[in-house]
Parts: structure tokens; sequence; C-alpha cells
């Protein structure tokens, strides 16, 4: 239990985001119409949303695509202003940007790049280590270890557009970390990466985590994510929070099923393959199965066994189809 005093690394309280925009009529005479008299419509992106992250803690954010997710990590770090609520992160309010603020937090997000596209990654590095004042000794310890641990010494000298995607990811980590930052809001880090750089970035970030104890949001769409790095979540939908708790209460139905897809030679009457577990596609040659995870390497060896495949891949339910099974058995 907290003591009086004690306060968790980030606390939300029913915070709110709307966004307005205007109706746009179609045709020339409708843009006219629109110049004299537009019709305001309003967006609720987040609404009412309360939880906290204790320090050190790693929580993972999940929901379909269009939930909030991304809103608000844009509000707790300070990039958005929110319509209404509160919010604490590491005792300051994101959203008054005040320079030790600024100093004590990092977002990362996989779809927008903060490195500079045509130079090397190094140049961004020195960059940000004038931003933040950071000690030319600790610097130079910082990136040793960061490059070593993520293995792109030699790619550091690189211009940034000439890196694959899991090399400039690594290198948007590095950029993120020279100034020890105490937060880390990381948005689907490991979207479009492959399932090797995606295990780098994980290992990456638990070894991180759990050196440096920095607390640390994840939103992910890969559940495999969220399972390796996060004990608690947050499901969001439609901007408000329908969850908040232990990932073991809800793993049962987001993580514990696994979708097997086999590329067959010939057509197999649907009948036949019923024994092989739950059948959620067939298309032309390919057919799709959802089985328990403890089974996955068992009835892969049966199918391989007694069918005609040609290929096969394991993947996780994807998140939207797992949440709304989770809405489903909680009547949400």
């Amino acid at each position: 239990m907290k003591g009086v005093n004690e306060m968790s690394a980030i606390e939300v309280h029913n915070l709110h985001k709307d966004f307005m925009y205007y109706k746009k009529s179609i045709g020339l005479l409708g843009s006219v119409k629109n110049m004299f008299k537009r019709e305001t419509l309003v967006k609720e992106a987040v609404k009412d949303v309360t939880f906290q992250v204790e320090k050190g803690e790693m929580k993972g954010l999940l929901g379909p695509n269009g939930a909030g997710k991304t809103t608000t990590l844009k509000m707790l770090s300070g990039i958005l202003h929110p319509t209404s609520g509160s919010a604490q992160v590491v005792g300051y309010t994101p959203w008054e940007r005040k320079n030790e603020f600024k100093r004590r937090f990092s977002i990362v997000m996989g779809q927008k790049n903060q490195l500079w596209w045509d130079l090397p990654a190094m140049d961004s590095f020195n960059l940000n280590k004038c931003i933040y004042d950071v000690d030319d000794r600790k610097y130079q310890s910082v990136i040793e270890e960061l490059t070593e641990l993520l293995d792109v010494r030699e790619q550091v000298h690189v211009q940034v557009r000439r890196l694959s995607l899991g090399e400039r990811m690594k290198m948007e980590l590095i950029a993120s970390l020279i100034h020890q930052p105490e937060i880390l809001f990381l948005d689907e880090p490991t979207i479009g990466l492959d399932l090797l750089s995606q295990r780098k970035i994980r290992d990456f970030l638990k070894y991180y985590n759990e050196q440096t104890k920095t607390t640390a949001i994840l939103t992910s769409h890969y559940m495999q994510d969220i399972e390796e790095l996060c004990k608690n979540v947050v499901i969001i939908n439609s901007g408000m929070v329908v969850y908040d708790g232990s990932l073991d209460n809800v793993n049962d139905i987001l993580g514990n099923k696994k979708r097997l897809v086999f590329k067959l030679s010939k057509k197999v009457f649907p009948e036949d393959m019923e024994k092989y577990g739950n059948i959620c596609q067939i298309k032309d040659y390919e057919v799709t199965f959802e089985v328990e995870h403890r089974e996955v390497n068992a009835r892969a060896s049966l199918i391989l066994k007694e069918l005609p495949v040609v290929d096969f891949n394991v993947s996780d339910i994807p998140i939207e189809e797992g949440i709304s099974l989770f809405y489903e058995r909680r009547n949400i």
C-alpha cells in the first residue's frame, strides 16, 4: 500500500479529448455554401479515461484501431492538450510542457520518424545530446552500451534512409534513450517488422526495463509484445477504459489461442478437417484453424502428417477479434 505522499509514476483521471471538424458538402455549390455556413462535428477520441502506472512498471495499452490509444499517449507526452480531465507524469502536468518534464520522458512512435532521413543516425544522436545537454562522457557510455545491445554499432554511420525498417526502429530507440528518461511511451514500436526484428526489440526493451526500472506504456497490435513485456494492461474501446488489471485475466481470450494457417496442394472437404480444430476460414487451398496455445505443436504435427500441406504459419488472434470476444464475455 502506498504512503500518504507516494504517487504513481503516471496518474490519469477522467481524461477527455474532443476533435472538432467540419462537414464538407459535395461539389462546387457545396464548397461555396461552406464558405458562409459550415456544420461543425465533434469526434470524441478519448472519453473519461482513468488509470495508473507504477514506477518501474511497463503497462500495456490495448484496443482496436481508432480506440484512442495514440491520442492518450500524445496527451501524456504533452503533444495534445485534453478537453478535460487531469494527468500527472512524474509529478508534472504534461501539457504545461515545462522543460524539466521534457527532459524526463521520451516517446517512440512506430509510424513516425524523429531521425534526419538523409543523415547518419549518429548525427541525430549528437543533436539530441545537445538538446538535452548530456555530458560527453555519459553520452559516449550510453551510445556504446545501446549500440552494442541492439547490434547496430556499424549502422550508426549509414544514412537513415538506407537502413532496413528494423535497423531504423533500433536507431529510434537509441535516440529516445540518450538522455536516459524516467518515462518511455512506446506506440507500436514493432509495427511492420519481421519476426526476428520484433524479437530483438522485445528482448532489448525487457532488458532495459529490468536494468533501469524505466516506467513505460506500450501499445502494440502484436500480442506477443504485450505478453512478454507487460503484466498489467489497460483495454480501451471507443475512447473508454473497459478493463484495467492483470493480463492473466484476459489472456485466455487474447493470448491463449493461436491461428494455424495451412496451404494445401489439393482441396480437402471441411468435414474431413473438423477433427483438427475450429475451422475459421477456408479459401481455395488455404485453411485456417483456431487452437489453444498449448495444443499448437500437437495439432500442427498431426495436420502436417495427415494433410497434403505445402506451407503453414502460426499467428496470434488479431487484437480486434480478441477484444470483441472479451466484450462479449463481459457483456460490454
